[in-house]
């Protein structure tokens, strides 16, 4: 079903955000940026990371203070800035892409933490659990009050953070990334609580990089650049190349820079042969070719990351081979892998790949630190400082300095540090899982344009991702795989592009169910 119309009829918006600016220094965040949002609207707020969204909802979150001339209106109401216990009182909930819960805690205790019904001066633990359950249950959810959070999926850990906006009596609802980390059966219960929250005249600010989703949820939607505002499109005005242009600056047209083609032919770079785990991946077998960029589509949960794993040696596989240049591999962990020419780029950066609390330096240079130990022990830091600025420059990492820590820098930035650290190994492959999850559509064009100069220079790339216009953009072909193994395959040509509907035939069996069908 199509989402309604913003509800234009309203007598007054519920958030009016007028000629906001916000600066740190002699550094402007925002510069008079102003934003609408009207009750039951969906409002989304798109941008490249560092164009601003965090900070303007910062503003309303009450974690900053406006520069003065600016005012922030709540129901027609002026609200003061720069403190949270005003913003929560005026209604106001922010679901950041970093959920705030704590795992050892129930799910009552997380809903109401800092606002606990007490009892005699004691927090009334019963009073908590009659009062979380029909909030619950508002949601449509199937897990209980007295469950402790840590048990959850992360798409129930969601609806978790919902239900504690709601028991604050939230009317503005900030969800910043929200899908992100969760799969398709948990996105289609976050959507359906979104339509049921609008019905009940909630306003939702919804921040997102995906496309699709904004097609799909979105009443208006407000583009920021450079800490300004753009400006604000209907739900009926809404295309890709208009966000994209409002965005960056440019046409869809300059997005995906594939300029070359790597055909099906030469010389054989990786080659794998009926690997396995007995579990989740099952006979698989493919060549990777110099200079090629070779995608591997399919499903949520068909094994695409759980390949890309047994390759790189980070599970254990039960069958079947790898080798290198005609050479057998024997991987037992990912250093050996790294060792023998395999780098590997983890769909979960911030878990799995980067150490957020280290610097750029320190994140670049950590796979081939042995490079620069010198007698006694110890280790010239100087080398690793200049290797990280090379780093920096030829990937175009915005950051002030190579000292900073990575945890500091937007998505983009921090994956293409990951990227730098990666290519420092000097790999023959490279396997990117998700590498363009949670960054924004300048980041992802920067990151397909260093794909495309990777594999010009003869590395074989293997890329995975959700996201079909990804492959299609970017790979000379596709692999498909459906529930552990490889379905088919998938050739672009000098000419054309990867055919995206034989890609989803393969992904969700309809090639097969069309093969079988009896004749008429």
């Amino acid at each position: 079903m199509m989402p309604a119309a913003a509800p234009q009829d309203e007598s007054a918006p519920i958030l009016e955000m007028r000629n906001i600016s916000k600066t740190f220094g002699a550094i402007y965040a925002l510069k008079n940026v102003s934003l609408t949002v009207w009750p039951g609207e969906l409002h989304a707020l798109m941008g490249e990371n560092g164009a601003g969204k965090s900070t303007l909802m910062k503003v309303l979150s009450g974690a900053y203070v406006a520069d003065p001339g600016g005012e922030v209106l709540v129901g027609g109401k002026p609200m003061v800035t720069g403190n949270p216990k005003v913003a929560r009182a005026n209604g106001i909930a922010v679901i950041y892409q970093e959920l705030s819960l704590s795992p050892n805690l129930t799910v009552a205790q997380n809903i109401f933490l800092g606002n606990e019904p007490s009892r005699f001066g004691l927090v009334d633990r019963r009073a908590m659990v009659r009062a979380a359950q029909p909030i619950l249950e508002r949601l449509g959810v199937h897990f209980s009050p007295t469950t402790q959070v840590g048990t959850l999926s992360l798409g129930e850990r969601q609806l978790v953070e919902i239900a504690r906006a709601l028991s604050a009596d939230a009317r503005i609802i900030v969800m910043d990334e929200p899908t992100t980390s969760l799969t398709t059966r948990e996105t289609e219960k976050l959507f359906e609580v979104i339509r049921n929250l609008k019905k009940e005249r909630i306003a939702i600010i919804y921040i997102s990089h995906r496309m699709e989703e904004i097609y799909r949820l979105a009443d208006r939607c407000s583009v920021l650049r450079d800490g300004s505002y753009v400006g604000t499109l209907e739900r009926k005005e809404l295309s890709a190349s208009r966000l994209v242009s409002m965005m960056v600056g440019r046409d869809l047209s300059s997005f995906y820079k594939k300029e070359h083609y790597t055909p099906k032919s030469g010389e054989v770079i990786l080659s794998v042969r009926n690997l396995g785990d007995g579990v989740r991946v099952h006979d698989c077998s493919f060549d990777v070719y110099r200079g090629e960029v070779l995608g591997i589509a399919g499903l949520v949960g068909s094994g695409r990351t759980e390949l890309a794993r047994l390759i790189f040696g980070a599970d254990k596989r039960t069958s079947g081979t790898v080798m290198l240049n005609g050479k057998e591999l024997a991987i037992g962990s990912p250093r050996e892998a790294l060792d023998q020419g395999i780098a590997y780029l983890t769909e979960d950066r911030k878990a799995l790949g980067l150490f957020l609390d280290m610097s750029i330096t320190e994140n670049v240079n950590i796979s081939v630190i042995e490079k620069d130990a010198r007698p006694a022990g110890l280790i010239d830091f100087r080398t690793g400082a200049r290797r990280a600025a090379k780093a920096v420059e030829a990937l175009s990492i915005r950051a002030q300095s190579v000292s900073i820590n990575t945890g500091s820098l937007s998505g983009g930035n921090q994956q293409k540090v990951l990227l730098a650290r990666l290519l420092e190994t000097a790999p023959k492959v490279i396997i990117l899982d998700e590498p363009t999850r949670g960054v924004d559509v300048g980041a992802k064009s920067e990151i397909y344009r260093l794909i495309d100069q990777l594999a010009r220079q003869g590395i074989a790339i293997i890329i995975i991702s959700s996201e079909l216009p990804e492959i299609i953009g970017v790979a000379d072909r596709a692999l498909v795989m459906r529930e552990g193994r490889i379905a088919g395959e998938v050739t672009a040509s000098a000419k054309e592009p990867i055919d995206q509907e034989a890609v989803m035939a393969l992904s969700t069996g309809a090639a097969n169910a069309e093969a079988n069908a009896p004749a008429a």
